[in-house]
């Protein structure tokens, strides 16, 4: 499987994700890539959007390497083999520059984007793709944090096992293609897989019709 860009991707998940109840639910994606692939299920569906963030904790010398994830909300998600060998001062210096960062983030958006009640809501959590789910895992522990009455994870592209982990933790997990042999990295997926900016995210949050704010 292989899709063209996150707005072709958003599209065959939105297919695949067949939602019958748009009564409750509310879609969520991680930024800065998950948005435009939520977006379109928020478009087909006309429900409302928010994003949840989360973002994963780097090693000290592999930047690459994630030795955990942490979100606007909730304990953070630690390798514990690894984060033993580290430094608990940075441990905790990072944790907390990664959290102002996140509140930075979810500020620069909150001039297109209300933040929405999850409480008693189906929550659908979109990312483009998902590689190891530390940074979903931590999403959903943050989606849980606000009492949501049912959680569905909906990515293009997930690898077999990280499929069944995150099947222990929400009710549904809707994938376009989950592979049994995972290429290594999301972008391998898509022929047009560029850095998703800012500027590019505001504009599209913009552009979105909110069935919250159509009379």
């Amino acid at each position: 499987m292989r899709f063209i860009d996150r707005k072709d991707a958003g599209t065959q998940l939105a297919s695949a994700l067949q939602l019958t109840d748009t009564d409750n639910a509310v879609v969520v994606a991680l930024p800065r890539g998950g948005i435009p692939v939520g977006l379109e299920i928020a478009e087909k569906y006309h429900l409302p959007f928010d994003m949840v963030l989360s973002k994963k904790i780097g090693h000290p010398l592999h930047s690459e390497y994630a030795v955990g994830a942490v979100s606007e909300y909730g304990d953070p998600l630690l390798n514990t083999i690894v984060i033993d060998r580290l430094d608990q001062k940075w441990i905790n210096k990072e944790i907390s520059r990664l959290r102002k960062a996140m509140e930075s983030r979810r500020k620069k958006y909150s001039q297109v984007l209300s933040p929405r009640s999850l409480k008693d809501k189906i929550v659908i959590i979109v990312d483009d793709g998902i590689a190891t789910g530390l940074t979903m895992k931590v999403a959903i522990e943050a989606v849980r944090k606000q009492e949501a009455k049912e959680i569905i994870v909906a990515v293009p592209i997930i690898p077999r096992d990280t499929y069944h982990e995150l099947l222990d933790l929400v009710d549904q997990v809707v994938a376009v293609d989950v592979p049994e042999v995972f290429l290594g990295a999301v972008g391998a997926y898509y022929s047009h897989f560029p850095q998703v900016d800012d500027e590019e995210v505001i504009a599209s949050l913009k552009s979105f019709s909110d069935p919250d704010q159509i009379e």
